[in-house]
């Protein structure tokens, strides 16, 4: 691989951006490709496959072999709130490929003892995420019931295009959310994304079942999420 595009290709990694190096099996040329650049015709059909399915393939396109090595950025769950759910959702993710960090600066919940090997933050949300961004391989779910710990990460979520955006609560409860995510500027486009209440409907009644639901939600988002380039 070309040192040029060698340095492109981490550049991305390190950014947290996904690639697709597309290597000519019979003339050796290689061409990377990042998510959000137009690919037009069959390649860019291909292209958003691996992007989906973030397997390495063997193609052929207009007469031409290509083999098709995809980057992705290792998935990852942003959980609002050290509850019951949160901790059954801890020890699922990681089984399904997904890193958890957990976010709750209300401390009597937020303890090593309840969360023990899990990455726990106890601090308040708008504190952290300055530092650490929300991204499109991020998923956000919030869980406290309380608008002044889950109002902020939502609105950075929906804002910086994470794949998946749930919330806990009723229709009534959601409402009510809505109108203070416009308050926060978000469109009715972007709160519409919001997969409130969370979780796949399979009919959930206990933390570790919605965290199941919320799991399978976050599955189905990740693997039938837009891909910009495939076009």
């Amino acid at each position: 691989m070309q040192l040029g595009l060698l340095k492109r290709l981490n550049a991305a990694r390190a950014s947290r951006q996904a690639a697709v190096v597309v290597s000519d099996l019979a003339s050796g040329e290689v061409r990377l490709i990042l998510e959000g650049e137009p690919v037009a015709g069959p390649l860019g059909d291909e292209v958003g496959k691996v992007f989906r399915s973030g397997k390495a393939v063997t193609v052929e396109v207009e007469g031409k072999n290509l083999f098709l090595n995809v980057h992705l950025p290792p998935p990852r769950i942003v959980v609002i709130g050290a509850v019951h759910i949160s901790q059954a959702l801890a020890r699922m993710a990681p089984v399904a490929g997904y890193e958890l960090t957990i976010i709750d600066p209300r401390t009597a919940f937020a303890t090593e003892e309840r969360f023990e090997g899990v990455e726990l933050i106890a601090d308040w949300p708008e504190d952290v995420l300055k530092d650490r961004p929300l991204d499109a391989y991020t998923a956000l779910a919030a869980v406290t019931h309380d608008p002044k710990i889950d109002d902020f990460p939502l609105s950075e979520a929906l804002r910086s295009g994470c794949f998946y955006v749930g919330a806990l609560g009723s229709r009534k409860t959601h409402a009510k959310r809505v109108e203070r995510l416009k308050a926060l500027g978000r469109s009715e486009a972007e709160i519409a994304r919001i997969s409130a209440p969370i979780g796949l409907d399979i009919g959930a009644a206990s933390p570790a079942e919605i965290a199941l639901a919320t799991l399978a939600q976050i599955v189905q988002a990740f693997r039938r999420r837009d891909i910009v380039s495939a076009r």
